[in-house]
């Protein structure tokens, strides 16, 4: 990181805190000091929002073509900026080199995707009963739209939640994860070179508990889009009820993955280890759940708890290493007590369950019980439960037994066992033979149940981030 203190990204420039205060960004690795973010404050949100609702009203009428070069330039920018971006993901979040690598390029793609919204947010012209009357309808962008980023894939789900709303003429306030302000920041100066006008990119950093209401309930802002906890999103939902303002929401997980009898293991191992211990189990989508057909629960559980105890944990810039720290005191304090519950009620800790400073050991339970906290709640950290099955009708209401319903997959070679599965599962996304780690820019990307609320995507991003206009000429 080339400073130590961040202050907003305001109309197109750092700004300092209204109230003068900073607080600590910190590597979770080692819990020392990186650098100051700015602390905002209400009058931060007022002054960002309101910079953002000025510059819209130029913004809006921007060619497409405007719209596209800047996506396209910004694109650009990150391939040449790519080691710079790794930097931030693996010193500010802990994120394990090939994670930081995986972010980078899948941002790259969000962009270059985006800069096709700007010509796809078209209308139709309608047959009109009235005589001579010519009936069509257009898409307008909203206006200022609030995007609240996590901590655990802020280039992600901060390109993602910004380019798409700027593609389609709208601007954005974004208030990032307190764990994750600096990469915000950078993303900020990555769209001022990329050529993106004063104001329709902005940065608040703070405390969401005493900031984020302002956001969220601000006239101005038209939409909000949140990924985070199921708790804070329910009451942004409740907020945003009150209001008449849509929002898009992507939260927690409880995520099933079956592995029937059937199973090329070859790919279901492999693909099983992706879904629950990339970056450590910290995210939303990890299968920390895994039902095994009984026929070969004891040698997948052995096999998979080798291969589990076996992850690198070294250097997080070294290649091998699959295992960083978790984020936060607070999130280790969570992840231990999961583990430690789990084993108190009767659970086998068949690999793992220790600690190696902030890292948490890649852990399999077998033996989980309802009563256990680890069995319904969500853990977000390296720790899946596997448990035995006998028939698809036992694994589907497994699978579904649950609050959340964000990813689910399944590992078979039965077709029609398949598709049973991808209908009656209660997920937002289901994968077939594959890690259930996934996105792409393009697909309706989002939960069902406590899981979240709306879709993100391109398609689904112009239906919501655009409204509606009937228009007649009478002829």
């Amino acid at each position: 990181m080339q400073q130590e203190r961040y202050d907003h990204w305001i109309g197109g420039q750092s700004v300092p805190p209204e109230t003068g205060s900073y607080f600590a960004v910190c590597n979770p690795l080692e819990d020392t000091k990186l650098a100051e973010a700015a602390a905002g404050s209400v009058t931060d949100i007022n002054r960002a929002v309101e910079t953002a609702h000025q510059a819209f009203q130029s913004f809006r009428h921007t060619l497409p073509k405007e719209r596209e070069r800047i996506m396209c330039k910004a694109a650009e920018i990150l391939e040449r900026d790519r080691q710079d971006f790794i930097n931030i993901l693996v010193d500010e979040i802990g994120s394990p080199i090939k994670k930081a690598g995986f972010e980078v390029e899948k941002a790259i793609t969000f962009f270059r995707s985006s800069a096709s919204m700007a010509r796809s947010a078209t209308g139709k012209t309608i047959p009109s009963d009235a005589p001579g009357k010519f009936s069509m309808s257009i898409r307008s962008p909203i206006g200022v739209i609030a995007a609240i980023t996590p901590f655990n894939v802020p280039l992600i789900k901060g390109s993602r939640l910004s380019c798409n709303p700027i593609a389609l003429g709208n601007t954005v306030v974004m208030m990032p994860s307190e764990e994750a302000p600096v990469l915000a920041y950078r993303l900020a100066e990555l769209y001022k070179e990329a050529g993106l006008p004063d104001g329709v990119f902005n940065v608040v950093s703070g405390d969401g508990y005493e900031i984020g209401d302002a956001l969220t309930s601000h006239p101005l802002v038209k939409m909000v889009t949140f990924t985070g906890s199921c708790r804070v999103g329910k009451h942004i939902q409740e907020l945003c009820g009150q209001l008449g303002k849509p929002a898009t929401l992507e939260l927690g997980g409880k995520s099933p993955l079956v592995i029937m009898a059937d199973a090329d293991l070859s790919a279901a191992m492999p693909g099983a280890i992706q879904s629950i211990f990339m970056y450590q189990g910290q995210v939303c989508m990890g299968a920390s759940r895994i039902y095994v057909q009984r026929e070969i629960f004891d040698g997948f559980v052995k096999k998979f708890a080798a291969v589990a105890g076996n992850l690198g944990m070294g250097d997080l810039r070294d290649e091998s290493t699959v295992i960083g720290p978790i984020i936060s005191e607070r999130q280790r304090a969570r992840v231990k007590g999961h583990i430690e519950d789990a084993r108190k009620k009767g659970a086998t800790i068949v690999t793992g369950g220790d600690w190696e400073g902030n890292r948490c050991q890649p852990t399999v339970l077998t033996g989980v019980t309802p009563e256990m906290d680890v069995y319904y709640q969500e853990t977000f950290g390296p720790v899946t439960s596997i448990y035995p099955f006998d028939t698809l009708d036992e694994a589907l209401t497994y699978s579904n037994d649950s609050d959340f319903g964000l990813s689910a997959g399944i590992y078979t070679q039965n077709l029609k066992d398949a598709m049973r599965y991808v209908h009656e599962v209660e997920s937002g996304m289901v994968h077939v033979n594959g890690a259930i780690l996934h996105d792409e820019p393009t697909v309706p990307f989002g939960g069902v149940k406590d899981s979240g609320f709306g879709r993100e995507g391109t398609d689904e991003d112009i239906e919501a981030m655009t409204e509606w206009k009937w228009v007649t000429i009478q002829m």
